[in-house]
């Protein structure tokens, strides 16, 4: 099992990709903390890894705030004594809209979630990773940071900034054997995927059109994008910091 004995943080470990990943992580051997504002999707994810046997803990966390962030990384260590992988995963999305019609209030929660909840992880996380000399930081970015769409501009931008901040704490991370890597999904089959199909409901001709845009021909299923995190957090991928891995099917060619 390529994590074992390592425990990991997944922020937004409640659904989507974060509870994929979380259960895909336990699955090679490493013990989770489910963190997300949603407690009953984190006791979900939780109970689903304990009963195929691995060990997990749900912690209700805001990302935005720093007290529940640092809450989380003690609780890893209170519990189990280390911290091996940070998974800055949660975010969220940005209805279509045109620049004049986004209020600053969504810009607020957009920017407050999807960058200052990586800041803040690699606040509290990465200074327990340099102490162990140790550790694998990686965060969720999207396509949209590198081909954005027409109508998420906000969304884009939050994206494209916690890309640049990969690469930043790449470089500060590097001296201290810590990797950072970014993960750019295509858009996947979540709970988000409604608001940037832009409708309450995702609706078949809107998700054919979406879908054409894609060379391979399909969305990412949250374990494509597990995979690709076991993979990173493992030591297949000890060369491997302060990039982004694009998996989009080819989207961004």
């Amino acid at each position: 099992m390529r994590l074992e004995h390592q425990v990991a943080v997944v922020t937004g470990g409640g659904s989507g990709i974060g509870a994929a990943t979380a259960v895909a992580f336990a699955r090679e051997g490493a013990r989770i903390v489910v963190a997300d504002v949603n407690e009953a999707g984190a006791k979900k994810t939780a109970e689903h890894i304990e009963k195929a046997g691995g060990q997990a803990l749900l912690v209700r966390a805001d990302v935005t705030r720093a007290a529940d962030t640092q809450a989380t990384v003690e609780q890893a260590l209170t519990t189990w004594g280390r911290l091996d992988v940070y998974f800055a995963n949660a975010g969220v999305p940005q209805w279509k809209s045109e620049v004049e019609d986004v209020d600053e209030a969504t810009f607020d929660r957009i920017f407050a979630v999807n960058v200052k909840g990586v800041w803040l992880g690699a606040k509290y996380a990465l200074p327990v990773m340099k102490k162990q000399r140790r550790g694998v930081f990686l965060v969720t970015a999207s396509t949209a940071a590198l081909r954005p769409r027409l109508g998420s501009q906000t969304y884009a931008a939050s994206k494209g900034a916690v890309v640049t901040l990969t690469k930043a704490l790449a470089l500060e991370a590097a001296p201290y054997g810590v990797r950072v890597v970014a993960i750019a999904p295509v858009a996947t089959h979540t709970p988000m995927l409604s608001p940037f199909m832009n409708e309450q409901e995702v609706d078949h001709e809107g998700l054919a059109r979406y879908i054409a845009t894609i060379p391979l021909g399909r969305l990412n299923e949250p374990d494509d994008i597990a995979s690709t995190a076991v993979f990173l957090a493992s030591n297949d991928a000890a060369m491997i910091t302060g990039t982004c891995v694009e998996v989009d099917g080819g989207r961004c060619i």
